[in-house]
């Protein structure tokens, strides 16, 4: 496939995949999100929709995922296959562990690995490997921020998180993070030989999380959302230094 219409495919696939998740994770925390202020307006906490038109929905994302999947070779179908287990079983995990959010950054960059695959027929994990880290050291970022918003709720109703793991000392993990993705970065940039606009784009993106980690309020809901959407920056950021980098 020429690179344009693989793209084109990785977008929708992306979109399917993790709104595939997103569905299962309502199916699953419908009980939960009734109880928690931001998300009781939720379709299935709701009552909007019923269990049965959720799978009904869900079984149409999965459907046209899978016809993606299948239009990449056999170790890319095999691969993108095994990230089902997890998209299944993440959002259990805030049920018994206070790390869902590693756990939701495994499954949620599993696309790391099949995009490299997709092209070459399988991994180079020399650079697929420090890639897919990176994206798992930025979700535990983001989505740890996000999930301070409903800390007050969550510790009322039993849902642990990484928020409630690190409490005040929060900005000094989110650092840890973000200083373990531009390494992972830089890695992965060597070990494909990157060019001069792919680290240009891993310095602004250093800079614009560590502006973001400095100015962060964990205690204001507002501004945790704020910051965790500004996390959209980052990767158009990371996306126009890869385009600009092999042009």
């Amino acid at each position: 496939l020429p690179d344009g219409h693989m793209l084109a495919l990785f977008g929708i696939g992306a979109v399917l995949m993790r709104g595939a998740g997103c569905t299962i994770n309502d199916m699953w925390d419908r009980d939960y999100d009734k109880k928690v202020a931001r998300t009781a307006s939720r379709p299935l906490a709701a009552g909007d929709i019923s269990t049965f038109q959720s799978f009904v929905f869900l079984g149409g994302q999965l459907s046209l995922a899978l016809c993606v999947l299948l239009c990449l070779n056999y170790y890319s179908i095999i691969l993108g296959a095994a990230s089902l287990s997890l998209v299944i079983t993440y959002p259990l995990m805030k049920r018994i562990t206070y790390w869902p959010q590693l756990v939701l950054g495994l499954t949620f960059n599993w696309g790391a690995l099949l995009g490299w695959s997709a092209i070459k027929g399988s991994c180079e994990w020399s650079v697929c490997l420090p890639l897919y880290l990176a994206g798992v050291m930025w979700t535990l970022v983001y989505d740890t921020i996000y999930a301070h918003q409903d800390k007050r709720d969550d510790i009322i109703i039993g849902v642990k998180s990484t928020a409630l793991q690190f409490k005040e000392d929060t900005k000094q993990w989110l650092s840890g993070f973000s200083l373990a993705m531009l390494l992972s970065l830089c890695l992965a940039g060597i070990n494909c030989n990157q060019t001069f606009p792919y680290y240009s784009a891993v310095a602004a993106i250093g800079a614009h999380l560590a502006h973001q980690i400095y100015t962060l309020d964990i205690d204001k809901p507002e501004d945790c959302w704020k910051k965790f959407a500004s996390n959209r920056t980052v990767g158009v950021l990371l996306f126009t230094g890869i385009v600009l980098g092999n042009l």
